[in-house]
């Protein structure tokens, strides 16, 4: 498994005079399951997406193991809010394209059975393997999408707000199903960034919390549970160190915000 170390990195968007990520450093372990929290807006997708090799910082650099990140790789899965699948392509084919990618000899047939056995881990029926996207749910593009991601089996999952526009049940539904993949994969368990702007997310899941400022985006404040109780769906609300920290997080977003917007009519 992969070590993640991110230094000095600053980042603009071509043509832009706006700074979105500055001096951003951070350390991950491998096996980690990290939560990038902030604002909406805030520069945590594009954090993602640099970490991904899918944009070059203007500063600073990204380490996987040490080596730094030159463009995109089968080392880091992507898992999209907007499902990410191709609409011409079924469930089943949308999850072997990617394994014809990942593992060029294998024959179509193994790959159509672990295509299946993915599908079946989320909890996808077999039957779905013929469905377009456009013929799916909400709940199972976005099970598909993890099921493709996992199947390839990256060393290091990016997931980019990937329940953000599913209802409340489904979303806590793949929220347990994600913990519980992660999980049961132990001592060769992915390290995982999970991008959020819910507080509530970010405490279920994260083994390590960074909470990102507004752009231009640097790490205001950081919290790891390693060595605590973790939260989960019975502590969350009744463990009083748990709702301190919940109450803090939401505090100290709340008030850059307000600082921020200060700072925008001042000017």
């Amino acid at each position: 498994m992969l070590d993640v170390a991110i230094e000095n990195l600053g980042f603009s968007y071509s043509g832009s005079p706006n700074v979105v990520l500055d001096n951003i450093n951070l350390q991950v372990k491998a096996g980690d399951f990290v939560c990038l929290l902030g604002q909406s807006g805030c520069g945590k997708s594009t954090l993602l997406r640099l970490i991904a090799g899918l944009e070059t910082p203007d500063r600073g650099q990204v380490l996987v193991d040490g080596m730094p990140v030159k463009g995109a790789g089968l080392q880091r899965g992507v898992v999209f809010q907007d499902y990410g699948l191709f609409p011409w392509m079924t469930a089943g084919q949308n999850i072997t394209i990617a394994l014809e990618y990942a593992f060029p000899k294998m024959s179509k047939a193994e790959r159509k059975e672990l295509a299946l056995h993915w599908m079946n881990n989320v909890g996808m029926k077999a039957e779905l393997f013929d469905k377009l996207p456009g013929e799916l749910s909400g709940g199972q593009k976005q099970r598909c999408g993890i099921a493709r991601a996992f199947a390839i089996d990256p060393p290091i999952l990016l997931m980019d707000e990937p329940f953000g526009s599913l209802d409340a049940v489904t979303k806590a539904k793949l929220q347990d199903l994600v913990l519980k993949l992660w999980d049961q994969e132990g001592d060769k368990r992915k390290t995982i960034f999970f991008v959020t702007h819910e507080v509530d997310e970010a405490l279920l899941l994260a083994t390590d919390i960074f909470v990102l400022s507004q752009a231009p985006a640097n790490i205001m404040y950081s919290h790891s549970f390693k060595n605590e109780v973790h939260p989960n769906r019975n502590n969350m609300y009744t463990d009083p160190n748990i709702t301190a920290l919940r109450t803090h997080l939401i505090k100290l977003i709340f008030e850059d915000a307000q600082d921020r917007a200060a700072n925008d009519v001042s000017e």
